[in-house]
């Protein structure tokens, strides 16, 4: 009885640290998006939302077109 418990225990030990799989990142931080004044790219994280489009920084988000 001890042995198969020892060997499940393995078991479940190589499943744990070897093969289960890690769980992603959050892919939306790494999203690029375009500047809606100066078409640059920039991490949705760093842009500037206003009236809900992306700016690269605070004087294309003031800049009128």
């Amino acid at each position: 009885m001890f042995k198969l418990l020892l060997l499940i225990a393995i078991i479940w030990g190589v499943y744990y640290f070897f093969i289960k799989k890690k769980p992603l990142p959050n892919k939306e931080s790494d999203v690029m998006v375009e500047c809606e004044k100066c078409h640059t790219f920039i991490s949705s994280r760093e842009a500037i939302i206003k009236d809900g489009k992306y700016y690269c920084s605070k004087k294309c988000a003031g800049a009128k077109e």
